[in-house]
């Protein structure tokens, strides 16, 4: 008897999901716990795994295309229980009653043929309709050639209106005759949705403000070098920059706990610990796992932790929880190259913290104009509870910290 596939719990409150990627097609065999599926909602892509080895006989949800948690999306046939069988006998069209243009019903209507993944993702980024696609697969399925047709048939002809004027063969518009004019449509993720809620919310119901300063990043990067190794031969991770900033953090959240805050009205919300976000490049868009009680972390507690998340995040395998909560936020636009920039925050935290690119530039210390390794930082803030002051103070103690770093204690 064939196995149901079920989209699994996701997390608390979320109902809805999307399918996204097929790892297995019908006719795949799969082993126990193999992934089959990606399942994605507006937090996190989970996997879905074989219950049991076999072979998938119906996939019913392409990717793509909604599914409410519970719900079936495919059927797979244990080993050995007969797949021929499974396959000949899995559930048939459903019958359903179709109202016409003219008002009349037609009674037994068939549903309309299923949409195979590899169909779905053509149809989805063409813009056009499943009902637009003739199933020529079996049982009336439509798959990846019947959606290619289907995308291929030219649109209603629009009116045709006089020119006024002749547009030379060589020129149109400044672009090369024959030039690609072609348009591709790609379904937005509910990570990518997500995202742009998030910060179309932070722009509309916070006051936000940014206040810059700069830092000497030469005494940090002296004493990376120096122990650089052997923190690597002691902890089995690479000393990196964001350890020192995190750090910093902390105490600059110790010392200005108002970025640590969170305006919740009518009240102030104060933190006496602090979960520092970092921001990270995932495969479905920007993530930001949480670091939590980042004040009672090591060094290398901090390096481990972030190399752990940044490999996760590039296969989409962060859990849900370690993306919720977090009190302050930081993100590192320098290792992309930024020079400068204006981050927002992530609601309901009052403050993100962004780092940039290091740049020799010419200084004046001591009266003297020397070459030192320089970068902009900047301090987003939510000036319905952080004043700037409180504001240039924070920002101030970060730069003071790196500058200054022997006050850190490191283990090497």
């Amino acid at each position: 008897m064939p196995l149901e596939l079920k989209v699994p719990e996701v997390g608390e409150s979320i109902t809805e999901v999307m399918i996204g990627t097929w790892k297995k097609r019908e006719g795949d065999t799969v082993s126990m716990d193999e992934s089959i599926v990606e399942i994605e909602s507006d937090k996190a892509t989970v996997e879905l795994p074989a219950p049991r080895a076999g072979t998938i006989t119906q996939v019913l949800k392409g990717s793509g295309e909604k599914a409410k948690v519970g719900e079936v999306i495919g059927y797979l046939e244990p080993a050995g229980a007969g797949v021929g069988a499974a396959a000949t006998a899995s559930p048939a069209q459903p019958v359903v009653d179709v109202k016409r243009t003219d008002g009349r019903t037609d009674i037994g209507s068939v549903q309309p043929p299923r949409v195979m993944p590899a169909a779905a993702r053509v149809l989805g980024e063409a813009g056009v309709p499943a009902s637009a696609a003739t199933g020529t697969g079996p049982g009336g399925r439509v798959t990846k050639s019947d959606a290619v047709a289907a995308a291929a048939k030219p649109a209603a002809p629009a009116p045709v209106a006089r020119p006024t004027a002749v547009v030379p063969a060589k020129s149109v518009g400044g672009l090369a005759a024959g030039g690609s004019r072609e348009e591709r449509y790609v379904l937005i993720s509910p990570i990518r949705q997500r995202i742009a809620e998030r910060l179309v919310e932070a722009q509309q119901q916070a006051a936000l403000l940014t206040t810059f300063n700069e830092v000497d990043m030469s005494a940090v990067m002296a004493l990376r070098s120096k122990f650089k190794d052997v923190f690597q031969e002691r902890h089995g991770v690479k000393l990196g920059f964001m350890s020192f900033f995190v750090r910093a953090a902390v105490e600059a959240l110790k010392a200005v706990p108002q970025v640590n805050a969170e305006y919740r009205q009518p009240h102030i919300v104060y933190r006496d610990y602090c979960d520092i976000g970092i921001a990270v490049g995932g495969g479905k868009g920007l993530v930001v796992p949480v670091l939590r009680n980042a004040e009672t972390m090591s060094f290398a507690g901090i390096e481990l932790a972030i190399n752990d998340f940044a490999r996760r995040a590039a296969d989409n395998k962060l859990k849900l929880d370690e993306l919720q909560g977090g009190t302050f936020t930081i993100s590192n636009g320098g290792v992309y190259g930024s020079m400068m920039s204006t981050p927002i925050i992530n609601p309901p935290q009052s403050g993100i913290l962004g780092l940039h690119a290091i740049q020799d530039r010419p200084m004046a210390v001591n009266g003297q104009v020397v070459i030192r390794p320089m970068m902009y930082l900047a301090l987003t803030y939510d000036h319905r509870l952080v004043d700037g002051r409180e504001a240039v103070t924070f920002l101030k103690r970060i730069k003071d910290t790196i500058e200054d770093p022997s006050r850190l204690m490191l283990e090497v």
